[in-house]
């Protein structure tokens, strides 16, 4: 639990946070100050490189992915598109480094794809009944939640919170639960195998992947009630 504390002192000092002699509407201005320096942040990075247009690539992969899944339920080809989806995952961070090619644009790119694809997925596992709807449902509301914490933070002058090692966990679960769950629609002759496996991953992955929304809401409400204790000026 040492990183998820770290990652909550980091969250709520406010390294980027407000003045705590703000008013009430200097702090509304600085709040919206900070979005629009965010949204400006994205436009002036460079877009045009190399692990954006590997993570532009995996974003255009996810339409395509939930086709394969229910219309010609061509899992095995869907599997495939994920696998790829996964290396070129691995792949654009890697080239970010070696090529010294970091941009904002990217920093959200890539987690954006992650959701999309844990979404699309759910979304036909439950409309194959592979899993049950509630499942999917707490999966997803967990990911609509945290998305609408963002701009309260920037709106209170604190960055996002970053990914710890439990949030990192649970994907890293999910996206092994994936395709071992649709292996198994399939009969083969180790699926009576992989089948438990499969539903394994489903259920640490999933637990985890909530249990971590739970932590980073966590850091989310302290950053917002320290923002709010901080004494105004008159």
């Amino acid at each position: 639990m040492q990183d998820a504390e770290r990652t909550t002192e980091n969250t709520t000092s406010g390294g980027h946070g407000g003045n705590p002699g703000r008013s009430p509407e200097q702090r509304q201005d600085h709040g919206i100050a900070r979005i629009r320096e965010a949204a400006a942040g994205v436009w002036a990075d460079p877009w045009w490189t190399l692990p954006n247009l590997l993570s532009v690539l995996r974003l255009a992969g996810v339409p395509l992915f939930l086709w394969l899944l229910l219309g010609p339920k061509a899992d095995l080809l869907a599997l495939l598109v994920l696998v790829v989806s996964g290396i070129t995952d691995w792949l654009d961070g890697k080239l970010a480094r070696w090529l010294n090619q970091y941009s904002r644009l990217g920093e959200l790119l890539d987690p954006a794809a992650d959701r999309l694809y844990i979404v699309a997925t759910l979304v036909a596992f439950v409309l194959r009944d592979v899993v049950p709807w509630w499942v999917a449902a707490a999966l997803v509301l967990r990911d609509v939640v945290l998305t609408l914490c963002l701009p309260v933070l920037r709106w209170h002058g604190y960055e996002p919170p970053e990914v710890h090692y439990l949030g990192k966990a649970a994907t890293f679960c999910l996206m092994y639960a994936f395709p071992l769950l649709l292996l198994v629609q399939e009969e083969f002759p180790l699926s009576e195998v992989v089948r438990p496996i499969a539903y394994a991953f489903t259920c640490w992955g999933g637990a985890l992947y909530l249990w971590a929304g739970v932590l980073y809401l966590g850091q989310v409400v302290a950053a917002v009630h320290q923002a709010r204790r901080r004494p105004a000026r008159a």
